[in-house]
């Protein structure tokens, strides 16, 4: 009986080292990235932790169904994993499964009340869902486990931004750059946020500083430019907007900006060349381009000219529908002058 016991004893230990060793190669497998391989070795080991591996290798290679699958797989045989749950929870995301992904992640909220990560994809999975009150909701409880979690203060800063509730986007955008200064996404929404309330000389370091960090975007530049304008930095705002027409030379917005800037300037001739080219790619209808040329023409008192111009804008409005009131209000606004 002894000797029996010592042999299944011997056997069993055998085979948990045959399994560990399995098990080691598998993984080497999926450290360098050779995840076809480690998939089929670990389909050979079997158990639990084999499972979750086979997930997260199906995950990399980019096969999500079978991922979540094997995620699934695991969750049931182990309704505590947390860390398989988080796993499977993103990867819902991910796929814009976003009801089971609230599902996985209110069980996550629910297991561990501590944990910000699973507060925050929570408001995620509702902010996906358009349920926008929960979402505010769980990005707060997030940053009241942890003040400093950025991508919380963010959702929140950006949410007050888009809304303009100026004091409580500043609440959220200083917190998170308080905690980190050069968060580029925070820079931005802190400009955005001085722009909409018209504090132009404040929100142009800014949006240097974004350009600066390398989110080197078109609408950064365009605020800039804007920005600088309304500060009277003439040529900085024409640098920015040249800049945007070596991108888009087919924007006729751009042209009209920059025409404002020479007009600003009275560099009227330099103003009419930049209006002219944005008449020209401009689609379908450039009223736009007549009423600014025709305010140029009011300027230097060449009221003919104006009047002129004023009746093709006004033909292009009428052509866009425009009710009669606009065209009644631009031609008594011309005969006060």
């Amino acid at each position: 009986m002894k000797h029996l016991i010592f042999s299944i004893l011997l056997l069993l230990m055998f085979t948990a080292e045959a399994q560990s060793s399995a098990l080691a190669v598998a993984d080497s497998l999926y450290i360098i990235g050779n995840y076809s391989k480690a998939i089929n070795a670990y389909s050979k080991v079997g158990g639990l932790t084999a499972a979750l591996q086979i997930a997260r290798s199906y995950n990399a290679v980019g096969n999500y169904e079978k991922a979540i699958t094997q995620y699934q797989y695991v969750v049931e045989e182990d309704v505590e994993n947390q860390l398989a749950q988080f796993e499977l929870g993103k990867l819902l995301l991910k796929v814009n499964r976003f009801e089971e992904a609230k599902s996985v992640f209110t069980n996550l909220s629910n297991l561990n009340t501590t944990n910000p990560e699973f507060q925050f994809y929570l408001g995620e999975a509702n902010r996906h869902l358009e349920l926008t009150d929960e979402s505010l909701k769980q990005y707060k409880k997030a940053i009241k486990l942890d003040s400093t979690h950025l991508r919380s203060l963010f959702q929140l800063a950006k949410h007050y931004t888009i809304k303009q509730e100026r004091d409580n986007a500043l609440t959220y955008i200083l917190k998170g750059l308080n905690y980190y200064e050069n968060d580029v996404s925070l820079i931005n929404l802190h400009a955005l946020v001085l722009f909409n309330d018209a504090q132009f000389e404040k929100a142009i370091p800014l949006f240097e500083r974004v350009l600066e960090l390398w989110e080197d975007k078109n609408y950064v530049y365009d605020k800039l430019a804007f920005s600088y304008n309304k500060n009277w930095e003439f040529h900085k705002a024409k640098e920015a907007y040249n800049i945007l027409l070596k991108r888009d030379d087919t924007n006729s917005q751009t042209y009209f900006d920059l025409a404002g800037v020479y007009q600003k300037e009275n560099k009227i001739d330099s103003a009419k060349i930049f209006i002219n080219k944005a008449m020209a790619v401009q689609k379908p209808i450039f009223a736009n381009g007549y009423n600014q040329l025709a305010y140029i023409a009011r300027e230097q008192k060449d009221f003919k000219n104006a009047f002129k111009l004023f009746e093709r804008h006004i033909k292009k409005i009428h052509l866009m529908r425009v009710p009669i009131s606009i065209w009644l209000q631009h031609t008594i606004s011309l005969a006060r002058t």
